[in-house]
């Protein structure tokens, strides 16, 4: 008996037999503490999982710094550091931007195993540079992505990848490769981009697609034009302004309509307004490097206006930079380039290879852009976005754009007289004498007359020395 009742009674609860109803309740308790416990562990593996995922916050670097100092941050922030060494780290990245996070199960499908795993991902390689090796990718709903796997490990590599991500998160514009998601999973780094339908700029130019169809005189400066302003951006328009470090062929990606994309930011260097960057460690690929880049470690613009300048007579001659299969006269472009312009053999640099050459005119502009861009002095090479103009306008090029104000506002006829000459000296290198001496008489204003407006000197200086060059040069 139990409380006045045998086991077998019915009770008043839904008329339950007494031995029933505490079956019942018995497995309700057990339902209860079962889930209950199961609520806990999840939320105890959720909790090891998060610290497990240490984030990493980006921070922007700013005029002089020191490995030390961005070897501390990263250790700081826990990037690429493993608890354990048979876990699996997952590194998250705020970002502030919509990127998507890939697993690596995902991307290694993708390729078909990167190249590991049989022919399919050794065929999917589409390139090879200094911060990785690039695969072509199709996700499962058929779209094609490029994969660049990075280099593995601490210290810069990390370094690399992290300012990448940061660069290419923040900006977007036409002329930079977009980037989509990343991998950063264990001591994996990859870096998914938006898809390039006709691959980069170097297999047209020396590879084998070239040859089965050359670029056009019209698609070529569309793709400097381009260049031009995806750089243009990158120092202008944003803050901090980020200096490339790696102009160069094969990374100007190309979509179906031949618009260019600078793309792998690997060795970018943010900088902050009107700072330059001292280093000891030189990046980039030898033949687009700035000459006191390599000499001195200064970085800021003009390393990038030298290196697109080198792009551009690559584009104009379809040479390669630096070729030892030539004569030793012309192993540098830079150097050959120079020589053929101070010979007056404007159209012996360009590439044969172009069916519809461009006007004589048009030419000597483009060849203009290219000797102000690889100037030996990185003060007088233009700025990027007044490259653009002069690559879209139909003016000749000429040395005003950053000037300091008194430059510009000076009514001393003999400073403006001062400057011509030399942009004739420096332009026109390799010219006879005697055709430099007549241009700069002429363009020192012998006629202009005395009344002129002091105002008016230097427009009527440019005019007069533009007419000279072109004579010079034809």
């Amino acid at each position: 008996m139990a409380g006045g009742f045998f086991l077998s009674e019915k009770t008043a609860v839904l008329g339950l037999r007494l031995y029933a109803l505490i079956a019942v309740s018995a497995a309700a308790l057990v339902v209860a503490a079962a889930a209950a416990a199961v609520l806990i562990r999840l939320l105890r593996c959720s909790d090891r999982r998060w610290r497990r995922r240490p984030s990493l916050r980006v921070n922007h670097v700013s005029g002089l710094s020191t490995s030390s100092s961005s070897s501390s941050e990263v250790e700081a922030t826990g990037f690429g550091k493993e608890e354990n060494a048979n876990e699996e780290v997952v590194v998250e990245m705020e970002m502030g931007w919509g990127g998507r996070w890939y697993a690596f199960a995902e991307l290694e499908a993708a390729t078909g195993g990167f190249g590991g795993g049989g022919s399919g991902g050794q065929g999917n390689v589409i390139g090879k540079g200094g911060c990785g090796t690039v695969y072509r990718g199709v996700l499962p709903d058929c779209s094609s992505i490029p994969i660049m796997t990075k280099r593995s490990g601490m210290g810069q590599a990390e370094e690399e990848f992290k300012v990448e991500v940061e660069a290419l998160g923040k900006v977007r514009h036409k002329n930079l490769v977009g980037l989509i998601g990343y991998c950063a999973e264990g001591s994996k780094r990859l870096l998914v981009y938006e898809y390039a339908e006709n691959g980069n700029l170097e297999q047209w130019l020396h590879g084998d697609v070239g040859r089965f169809g050359p670029l056009t005189w019209e698609i070529r400066m569309k793709i400097a034009v381009g260049t031009a302003k995806g750089i243009a951006y990158l120092h202008e328009g944003i803050e901090p302004k980020v200096v490339h470090r790696d102009i160069k062929s094969s990374n100007i990606l190309l979509d179906k309509q031949w618009n260019p994309k600078v793309s792998d930011f690997g060795f970018a260097k943010l900088l902050g307004a009107g700072s330059s960057f001292v280093t000891t460690r030189v990046m980039g690929t030898f033949g687009y490097v700035a000459p006191e880049y390599v000499n001195t470690g200064l970085l800021n613009e003009g390393s990038d206006a030298y290196s697109f300048g080198v792009l551009l007579m690559e584009l104009i001659s379809g040479r390669n930079p630096v070729d030892y299969s030539r004569p030793v006269g012309e192993i540098n472009l830079v150097e050959w380039f120079k020589g053929m312009v101070g010979k007056r053999c404007l159209e012996e640099v360009l590439d044969p290879s172009i069916k519809a050459r461009p006007s004589s005119r048009e030419l000597k502009r483009v060849v203009l852009v290219c000797l102000r861009c690889v100037d030996p002095d990185t003060q007088k090479r233009p700025r990027m976005g007044h490259v653009v103009h002069m690559l879209e306008g139909d003016e000749f090029p000429f040395r005003t754009e950053h000037r300091s104000p008194r430059e510009h506002n000076s009514n001393s006829r003999s400073l403006a007289a001062n400057r011509v000459t030399a942009l004739a000296e420096k332009t026109v290198m390799g010219f006879r004498a005697t055709q430099i001496e007549a241009i700069i008489r002429d363009a020192n204003g012998a006629d202009m007359g005395a009344g002129t407006p002091p105002r008016l000197l230097p427009r009527l200086a440019k005019s007069r020395l533009a007419s000279g060059l072109e004579s010079a040069m034809s």
